[in-house]
């Protein structure tokens, strides 16, 4: 009986945890740059006396869809999107280096280029911030062009370079802000392969059909090992009865 319980138990569980992961996903549906967890699980035995009866299962949603999502023009002179493989650097809260698919850039009223989250894009020195202009052009490797104000159309002045990374994927991990980060905490070298689209958005990367199809199926795996749990205890209260009754 207790074998079944058990099993019901555990099912039951990670159905609970893995719908957590799938809601988070589906909540970033529009969120530009996201980039969706993956539910993994791991398996081990349990170790006591006896025979190995005894699976446990563990959800792991840390792992991520590094997929690209489709671009979307906006023709706005401050959105971007990577063409290809490759991040942005962004200061995070803590005023550490992290990394973001996320090109739609703002300005805040210090004249910081921060991303649509708030965090601070990242360029040769640090933090970029812009002196009042009449039109910025962001090139495609990451080079912020500016015409000052009062100034003619042809009065282009780089102000500072986007700092653009491609480190091995299998080195990120997101960290609580929906940012990504070297596992061992260090930065990544600049590289100068990365190229940017001027105009474009790369959109959520979250396929939201086959997520609710998870949705569903999970809270059906729920329901189920729940029936299972109201099974083992009327068979256990039978039991119990016969041998009263014995």
């Amino acid at each position: 009986m207790d074998k079944m319980l058990y099993t019901a138990t555990n099912s039951a569980r990670q159905a609970s945890q893995a719908q957590a992961t799938i809601s988070h996903n589906l909540s970033n549906t529009n969120t530009t740059g996201f980039k969706s967890h993956l539910n993994t699980f791991t398996s081990w035995h349990v170790s006591g006396p006896g025979y190995n009866t005894r699976v446990m299962n563990q959800q792991d949603a840390d792992s991520i869809d590094l997929t690209e999502g489709s671009l979307a023009t906006t023709d706005r002179e401050l959105d971007v999107a990577i063409n290809g493989d490759g991040f942005i650097a962004v200061q995070n809260k803590q005023g550490g280096e992290a990394y973001t698919r996320a090109g739609d850039f703002r300005l805040d009223n210090t004249g910081r280029l921060t991303t649509g989250a708030g965090f601070a894009v990242l360029g040769n020195g640090g933090p970029i911030t812009m002196p009042p202009a009449e039109k910025i052009d962001i090139g495609s490797d990451g080079s912020i062009s500016i015409v000052p104000v009062g100034q003619s159309s042809e009065s282009l002045v780089i102000v500072d370079r986007i700092k653009l990374v491609n480190p091995n994927t299998q080195n990120l991990q997101k960290d609580a802000d929906g940012l990504l980060q070297l596992n061992d905490g260090g930065l990544a070298p600049v590289a100068a392969e990365v190229k940017l689209e001027n105009g474009v958005l790369e959109r959520s990367n979250v396929n939201a059909v086959g997520q609710m199809i998870q949705l569903i199926t999970n809270a059906r795996q729920f329901e189920a090992s729940i029936n299972m749990m109201k099974e083992a205890k009327t068979l256990d209260e039978a039991s119990a009865s016969l041998l009263r009754n014995s």
